[in-house]
């Protein structure tokens, strides 16, 4: 059906009426959601017309907005007919199609697509990116317990205890992954001290991060492993915010259990 008129309504269209469309060897869709509208309408470069009556009140339309796409089909998918837009006018929009055996495989595939296009779009507003596989946390922990050891006050244990907080995310990610967190975050440690304490010799060491497949460290910027420094940047902001907030909290309300009454007593 190459090179044929479409025509897609959120309203219904009378049998008798689409006989006309098939006539004039045009589709005509029916009953289409408002959100399907918007994407198709974004897809196609065409606009959605309320109403083709003008100021006189004539019908007219006006043929630039009209939508383009190179083939417009009926495909079955599944239990479900699906209409789909081939070759459409703009490339901005477009449509991902899932499939899986059950709603739960496919709601985590969904959910995990989803992680990675919002990553994929932080990286694109913030043009820059750290090393992943906990390289930041260790980095960074190794930077606090060496600057908390500067200060002779009190603020040396709080900054060292934030230090060692940072290495939850490479342990869980190596326990996740039923590795030896233990042997793997040492040795994760051991780089960023390395490349800290001589970055002109082992300045390599600074982008050390797990590699979970094998259970070893090695460089995530070479392997291609890399997160958004604005997420990033941002969790442990809001993680650091949240603990602040819980150890502002100096009292609490504790409501005692009711004492159970025996009969007879």
């Amino acid at each position: 059906r190459e090179h044929h008129d479409v025509v897609l309504t959120t309203k219904g269209i009378d049998d008798m009426c689409l006989k006309y469309f098939v006539d004039a060897g045009a589709i005509a869709v029916r009953r289409v959601k408002k959100d399907d509208m918007r994407r198709i309408a974004k897809a196609t470069g065409g606009s959605i017309m309320l109403s083709l009556a003008g100021m006189d009140g004539e019908e007219s339309f006006d043929a630039s907005s009209l939508g383009q796409a190179e083939m417009v089909y009926e495909e079955r998918v599944g239990d479900n007919e699906m209409l789909v837009f081939e070759g459409c006018a703009s490339l901005r929009s477009g449509s991902i199609l899932l499939r899986g055996p059950n709603e739960y495989t496919l709601d985590e595939m969904e959910r995990s697509l989803h992680d990675a296009m919002c990553v994929v779009k932080r990286v694109l507003e913030s043009n820059d990116v750290v090393p992943g596989g906990g390289a930041v946390e260790a980095g960074l922990s190794i930077y606090l317990e060496n600057f908390a050891t500067t200060l002779s006050s009190r603020e040396q244990m709080a900054i060292a205890e934030f230090a060692d907080a940072l290495l939850v995310i490479p342990k869980t990610l190596a326990v996740n992954a039923a590795c030896d967190a233990t042997e793997l975050v040492a040795k994760l440690r051991a780089d960023h001290n390395f490349s800290q304490m001589d970055p002109a010799k082992y300045a390599a060491k600074a982008h050390s991060g797990l590699n979970l497949t094998d259970g070893t460290v090695h460089n995530c910027v070479e392997a291609g492993v890399i997160e958004p420094a604005m997420s990033k940047a941002k969790s442990i902001a809001f993680a650091t915010e949240a603990a602040i907030t819980i150890l502002r909290i100096d009292d609490r309300i504790t409501i005692q259990a009711r004492e159970e009454q025996h009969p007879g007593m």
